[in-house]
């Protein structure tokens, strides 16, 4: 059987190669464009089975090549644009000009495979897309570990403590802290773990389609309703219901939101019959919802019917004793996805991982080190293959001494030295830059002997 050929467009060249080097392990045949007037040349050629194309490119938007294949005559493939969080409007418009899906960056590659075989279906027909369920995100597979700092252990503790509950579970914590990751926990720890788990992401859904995604529609409802929908409620029957950033719902979709779960029951657009639901219910905020009640854009009802439990998800910086756990982690998966051999990080690259403040989390994390780890050439990532807002932070230090900068740093690389190489001090010496004899003293002075 042929490869299917796609055609990605996209000006960040790191990324486009990444997606290019994934999507080619995975059997496709992928050229890259980096502006639209580049990816008119390449169809004028050839034809491909479908286009990935980002939304904001540098000579006009992506979506631009739609009307001009079909002035040109030529067949138009399955289209899925990439765009931001902040485009979510403008991708929904794209869509509507004859775009197949989207896909919000960043994006767990896996959840796009899932979006491409669906376009590629053999017989598939073609819907608007308000017939698929495009707010209804695909399962984060990433595997993460429990961490082994007090403010993990804490928060696995309360999670086991909470989980076996059917009760209602907030989730707070900074963006790409991992709060879907502690949501798909909760639910494997439930007694629902053998039903759905539905992830919706509420800044994602424009208001006029909320009530659709949470209650489903039937056939002929609504202008674009080709044909029944349903809804999140429905799709997580007898299992967890997860709704991110949850304080980004309207006023009006919040009412509504808070009458299904006060009633336990929901009634589909066009539809005269409630459906009956039994869903256990957790979400997730990146922002103060007290705050957002004295304002008045939430809820305070609302809020209390979410807010059974509270759980809230430390910084990455705040983990200080699991930084270099989730690298070594994040490493594997890079490695993994990209088909790479790399073995870990230097001294200099470990010691900025634990000064870096990393305001993006775990989230940035993954993404550095995936990026780095395409770039490295050597058995090791180093500051070479850091993007620039991490080198940045970097003093200069003598090549006779360790690159740290605090006793906390220091005794985690030299645990972490003497680990990988077997308690050997020669060799934990040479891997850390420093000689043998100045091994031995930090050893008495932090009392690691």
């Amino acid at each position: 059987m042929d490869k299917r050929k796609v055609l990605i467009i996209e000006d960040d060249t790191t990324f486009a190669l990444m997606l290019k080097t994934w999507l080619s392990r995975k059997g496709f045949e992928v050229t890259h464009s980096g502006n639209v007037t580049d990816a008119q040349k390449h169809l004028s050629k050839e034809s491909f089975d479908l286009i990935l194309s980002d939304l904001r490119l540098p000579d006009q938007e992506g979506i631009t090549l739609l009307p001009w294949m079909k002035k040109q005559l030529l067949p138009v493939p399955p289209f899925i644009i990439m765009t931001s969080y902040a485009d979510i409007q403008s991708a929904v418009s794209a869509i509507k000009s004859g775009a197949s899906d989207y896909i919000a960056k960043p994006f767990n590659p896996e959840a796009l495979l899932i979006k491409i075989n669906e376009l590629l279906q053999p017989n598939r027909e073609s819907l608007p897309n308000s017939e698929s369920e495009s707010f209804i995100k695909k399962p984060d597979t990433t595997r993460f570990i429990e961490g082994k700092s007090e403010q993990a252990q804490q928060l696995h503790e309360y999670i086991r403590l909470v989980a076996p509950t059917d009760m209602s579970v907030l989730i707070n914590g900074a963006s790409g802290t991992g709060k879907e990751h502690i949501a798909q926990e909760i639910h494997q720890l439930s007694k629902r773990k053998d039903k759905p788990f539905i992830a919706i992401d509420c800044g994602a859904i424009p208001r006029e389609l909320a009530a659709s995604e949470f209650f489903g529609h039937i056939k002929g409802s609504f202008t674009g309703a080709l044909a029944d929908k349903t809804g999140a409620f429905v799709a997580a029957q007898g299992g967890t219901l997860f709704l991110d950033e949850i304080g980004n719902l309207s006023y009006e979709v919040q009412v509504q939101l808070l009458r299904a779960l006060q009633e336990r029951k929901i009634k589909p657009i066009g539809s005269n019959q409630e459906i009956a639901v039994d869903i256990r219910l957790v979400t997730a905020t990146n922002e103060n919802l007290e705050d957002a009640i004295a304002k008045g854009s939430f809820r305070e009802d609302l809020y209390h019917r979410i807010n059974e439990f509270t759980l809230r998800i430390p910084t990455l910086k705040e983990r200080q004793d699991d930084i270099l756990l989730f690298a070594d982690l994040f490493l594997d998966q890079a490695n993994q996805e990209l088909g790479k051999q790399v073995i870990g990080f230097t001294p200099e690259c470990s010691a900025l991982f634990l000064q870096y403040n990393w305001p993006g989390n775990l989230r940035q994390m993954k993404n550095v080190i995936k990026r780095a780890a395409l770039l490295a050439q050597n058995d090791y990532i180093s500051l070479t293959e850091l993007p620039p807002e991490l080198s940045e932070q970097v003093v200069e230090s003598s090549p006779a001494t360790m690159p740290l900068r605090n006793e906390t740093t220091e005794k985690i690389l030299i645990k972490e030295a003497l680990e990988k190489t077997g308690n050997n001090k020669s060799k934990a010496a040479r891997l850390l830059q420093i000689d043998r004899k100045t091994l031995y003293n930090k050893l008495k002075l932090y009392g690691l002997e």
